[in-house]
């Protein structure tokens, strides 16, 4: 269980649509690696080219992943385009308790999973803050999906209209950012964490 009663951690919680540049956004707010602690989740599928294990995430089969989930120990876990991702609890138990600010990226079925433990009290309310990352418009949002060219053109397809799907939630999250271009949306989502860390320091 989380629990930052008698601790000024938050745990800030960030979500956002496929292809609206969570990954561009999150690897310059990297930069800042001496305000924030980066969780890096779980996933059952392939790395990109790209990516870097246990930078990005921790890529491992379905029977490791389920083993976790067994054990406790996913603060959440959902299933996003055929894949399971899930987020460790313990090492972010472990930050939050020592005051740390955590950011979690997650998907929007993730962010209500965390919601609910917020909603049944094992985060305080005034400890945890969402914050959703949007396109600046639907037509750019498809853009953007088009020029990743990591899926064919059925699979970019559906991940449009998931998007759009996401984008319908967006009324449930604290914050909502714009992500018109990236140092913008990055020094947003560093002045929403710290006016929500000062908060809490005052509680």
């Amino acid at each position: 269980m989380v629990n930052l009663a008698q601790s000024d951690g938050l745990l800030a919680v960030i979500s956002g649509p496929s292809g609206v540049g969570k990954s561009t956004v999150l690897s310059r707010l990297f930069q800042f690696q001496d305000e924030f602690w980066f969780s890096v989740s779980v996933a059952t599928r392939p790395a990109r080219p790209s990516e870097t294990e246990g930078s990005d995430y921790f890529f491992v089969d379905e029977k490791s992943f389920f083993a976790m989930e067994k054990k406790g120990e996913l603060l959440e876990w959902a299933q996003v385009h055929g894949f399971y991702y899930g987020t460790p609890r313990r090492a972010i138990e472990e930050q939050l308790a020592g005051g740390k600010t955590v950011v979690v990226e997650v998907d929007v079925q993730g962010a209500q999973k965390i919601r609910q433990l917020v909603d049944l009290g094992e985060i305080p309310k005034e400890k945890a803050v969402f914050i959703f990352l949007i396109p600046p418009s639907v037509d750019i949002l498809a853009l953007r999906l088009r020029r990743r060219k990591t899926e064919d053109t059925e699979t970019m397809n559906f991940r449009l209209r998931a998007a759009l799907a996401e984008l319908q939630v967006m009324e449930k999250y604290d914050y909502i950012v714009v992500n018109d271009r990236v140092d913008n949306a990055v020094e947003k989502i560093r002045a929403i964490i710290r006016a929500e860390k000062e908060r809490v320091q005052l509680t």
